[in-house]
């Protein structure tokens, strides 16, 4: 039976008479997001709404839109009947998905040589992930430059303060572990990989391996004892 947060439901609200989107996980959250819909946090929940002065018939495409990209990633999506459709489009990965193999990288490194190989591709000073963080948002700010409210110029300033400071900062941090880390050349004491082989100075040749034995799991204590029931 597919669990509560595989559902959701993409509806006209009666009130507001908004498109909204509700239920679903971190996922379908951001499916909603890459199709149009707009996040609204609430104190008691999180859900989606399409963006403010679209067309009724733009309205309806981004909504039948998302029923298609969630029911093609596996969600169960309860809908109006104009924004039920057969379409399901190809379930890509997305670019977010390349940078988080970075961290499961981490998780799985043993050395601190595969650490600092996998950070390389973060702090790489040409064609990094933060370099190219920094570039969208140098980007951003040149857009609102000329955008043309009275707040546009603030954001922009905000944007390169960004880029400058707190993203420097990261990276300059993280650039130094990176090199700290590849000047070390050692093992992880947590995570060191049985091989199965015998070192050359162990004393007895017949062990199977070197690796200490698991630890071992101590049975279960039997359930206290219920006291009897008086006879009367």
């Amino acid at each position: 039976m597919p669990r509560a947060d595989r559902f959701l439901s993409i509806r006209r609200d009666p009130l507001s008479d908004e498109v909204l989107a509700r239920g679903g996980d971190p996922e379908a959250h951001s499916l909603l997001q890459r199709t149009g819909f707009v996040p609204v946090a609430r104190a008691h929940e999180t859900y989606h709404r399409v963006p403010t002065n679209l067309a009724e018939r733009d309205e309806a495409r981004l909504a039948t839109e998302a029923v298609g990209r969630l029911r093609s990633a596996g969600y169960h999506v309860d809908c109006e009947g104009d924004f039920d459709t057969d379409h399901r489009p190809v379930h890509y990965l997305p670019l977010g998905a390349s940078v988080a193999h970075i961290a499961e990288r981490i998780r799985e490194a043993t050395t601190t040589d595969e650490v600092a190989d996998a950070l390389t591709d973060l702090t790489a000073a040409h064609d990094g992930v933060l370099a190219a963080v920094d570039e969208v948002l140098v980007a951003l700010a040149d857009f609102h430059e000329g955008l043309g409210d009275t707040a546009d110029p603030h954001i922009a300033r905000r944007l390169r303060y960004l880029a400058e400071e707190r993203l420097g900062v990261i990276t300059s941090d993280l650039s130094h572990t990176r090199n700290a880390l590849a000047d070390r050349h050692a093992p992880h004491p947590g995570r060191s990989t049985c091989t199965e082989q015998v070192p050359s100075n162990e004393r007895e040749r017949s062990a199977v391996c070197a690796c200490p034995p698991p630890p071992r799991t101590l049975p279960a204590p039997p359930p206290p004892p219920v006291a009897a029931a008086m006879r009367r």
